[in-house]
């Protein structure tokens, strides 16, 4: 099965920046325990205090489901609702990629 690979583009609503990167620090936190979760990086952009996009890949379909359904998802959502003024993903399978 191949590893899945998501990307999301994210606004915050004006001056919510800083809170948003908070909240997501919790969402990192719960994925460096999920075994499936290979990859999760929050970037923002240099010129945008509120644009950012999220970089994820998964070990398959499964482990993404875990993530969605993780306790530290569950607690981030209310608060990423409130913060967030539009969001997109993408979702698509890894055909390559550069290991470290």
């Amino acid at each position: 099965m191949a590893q899945v690979a998501l990307l999301s583009r994210v606004r915050v609503k004006a001056g919510r920046g800083e809170e948003f990167v908070a909240a997501m620090k919790g969402v990192l936190a719960g994925a460096e325990e999920e075994a499936g979760t290979l990859l999760y990086v929050l970037q923002r952009a240099r010129d945008d205090a509120e644009s950012f996009w999220v970089s994820e890949i998964y070990a398959d379909d499964a482990a993404l489901e875990i993530h969605r359904r993780s306790a530290a998802m569950e607690a981030a959502r209310p608060v990423l609702t409130e913060l967030i003024e539009t969001a997109e993903s993408l979702v698509g399978d890894v055909v390559a990629a550069k290991g470290r």
